[in-house]
C-alpha cells in the first residue's frame, strides 16, 4: 500500500468527525467510533480510503487461501458480547462449489464461514499506540464486521504489498450499498410446536451439525427448542456457573472448544484456557495464542444441553443474550468420531441446574 501523505477533502465529513473523534478518545476502537458517530462500521473504515486503506477485490475463493502467504496471524471474530481472538496460520481453506460457504480447518485457525453474506474487504495499514497495524477486515451487506485478519510480530511482512497488489479492487470507492437486516421470522408460539415429535427427534440425532436441520423442521428458536426440548437434554443453569466452568478447566487443564460467532462467521479454539482475568464485567482469557474477552453483563441465560450422536452424548454449555443470540458456546476438546472427554462432561455435569 503507497504510504504518501494524502490530503483530505473538506467533503469527507466523517473522515473529519472521526479524527477528532480520535483526539479527544485516543483508545478508542472503529466499532465504538462509529457507534458514537451513527453509522456502520464499515462506514466508518471506507471513509479511511485513500489514506491508509485500500479496498480489495471479494473474491473469497482466491482471496482466503492466499492469507497463508502472511504466515503467522491472529484472526478475530465477534459478536456483540463476546471476542474471539486465535494465533496460527491460515491453511486448509476450502471454498464450496456454490460460493456461500467456507472452511478452514487447521489445528489452530478453525473457522466455519458463511459466505453468502459477505459483502466488503479493506486492508488497513495504520499507526496505532502501539505501532504500525496491518489488518484486513471483512463487512456484511449492513457495514458489521464478520472476520478480521491482522499481522502479528511473527508474519510474513513481505507478502503483505504482493497481496494487496493481486486483491486490490479497480475502483476504490467507499460507496457500500448497505442494506437493512431482513426481519426475522417470528418462532412459533410454545402452543403450535409439536414437543413430542421435537423431543423424538431430538433423542434420534446422530450428528450435533443436524440440530440447525430440527430447529428449522419445528420452526424453532433455540432457546425455545432448549425449553421444550425436556431436562434430559436441556437445563437451565445459573450466570454465575460460566466463569466458574472456566476457571476449572484452567486449574484441570481441560482443553476444551469455545465456538463464539455471528451471522456469518463462527471461529473455534480447541486447547487449554489457562490465565483468566476480570476487568471490570469482562471475563478475558489471555494465552500467548488464544484471547477471549466476554461481557458477562451481555449473557441473561446458560443452558447445559446434550444432543446424542453417532460418538454418544455431546454436552455443551450455551450462553444467550436478552435477544435469546447465542453468544458462545463450550463444548469438550474432541474429533469426530471420537467420544466426549470424560473430564469435560465431569466439568460440565458437576453443577445443579436452576429449578424452574
Amino acid at each position: 500500500m503507497n504510504r504518501q501523505p494524502q490530503t483530505i477533502s473538506s467533503e469527507n465529513d466523517l473522515y473529519l468527525a472521526w479524527q477528532v473523534l480520535r483526539r479527544e478518545q485516543p483508545r478508542l476502537r472503529a466499532r465504538d467510533a462509529a457507534e458514537q458517530l451513527a453509522v456502520s462500521e464499515a462506514e466508518l473504515i471506507a471513509s479511511r480510503l485513500p489514506v491508509d486503506t485500500l479496498r480489495l477485490r471479494p473474491d473469497w475463493a482466491a482471496l482466503l487461501p492466499a492469507l497463508g502467504e502472511l504466515g503467522y496471524i491472529m484472526a478475530l471474530t465477534r459478536n456483540e458480547h463476546c471476542v474471539h481472538e486465535r494465533k496460527g496460520y491460515y491453511r486448509d481453506v476450502t471454498v464450496m462449489g456454490s460460493g456461500q460457504m467456507g472452511l478452514v480447518v487447521s489445528a489452530d485457525i478453525d473457522l466455519r464461514l458463511f459466505l453468502s453474506g459477505w459483502a466488503s474487504v479493506f486492508a488497513i495499514d495504520e499507526d496505532t499506540a502501539r505501532g504500525r497495524q496491518r489488518s484486513i477486515q471483512v463487512f456484511d451487506q449492513q457495514g458489521v464486521a464478520v472476520h478480521k485478519v491482522f499481522l502479528t510480530e511473527d508474519s510474513q511482512v513481505a507478502a503483505w504489498a504482493p497481496l494487496l497488489e493481486r486483491f486490490a479492487a479497480a475502483e476504490q470507492s467507499p460507496e457500500l450499498h448497505l442494506q437493512a437486516l431482513p426481519a426475522a421470522a417470528p418462532p412459533k408460539p410454545d402452543s403450535e410446536i409439536d414437543v413430542a415429535s421435537l423431543r423424538a427427534q431430538w433423542a434420534s440425532l446422530k450428528d450435533t451439525h443436524h440440530f440447525f436441520a430440527l430447529l428449522k423442521k419445528h420452526a424453532a428458536g433455540r432457546v425455545q427448542a432448549l425449553r421444550l426440548a425436556g431436562r434430559e437434554w436441556a437445563e437451565p443453569l445459573a450466570l454465575s456457573q460460566l466463569p466458574s466452568l472456566l476457571e476449572q478447566a484452567a486449574a484441570g487443564e481441560v482443553p476444551i472448544m469455545v465456538f463464539v460467532g455471528n451471522r456469518h462467521c463462527i471461529q473455534i479454539h480447541s486447547g487449554p484456557v489457562r490465565n483468566l482475568r476480570w476487568l471490570d464485567s469482562w471475563l478475558n482469557v489471555l494465552d500467548a495464542e488464544f484471547n477471549l474477552h466476554l461481557q458477562t453483563r451481555g449473557v441473561t441465560e446458560l443452558w447445559r444441553v446434550r444432543k446424542p450422536s453417532s460418538d454418544g452424548i455431546i454436552t455443551s454449555w450455551e450462553a444467550f443474550d436478552a435477544q435469546g443470540e447465542l453468544v458462545l458456546q463450550l463444548f469438550g476438546a474432541r474429533k469426530p468420531g471420537v467420544p466426549e472427554l470424560p473430564e469435560w462432561r465431569a466439568l460440565a455435569e458437576a453443577c445443579s441446574a436452576l429449578e424452574v
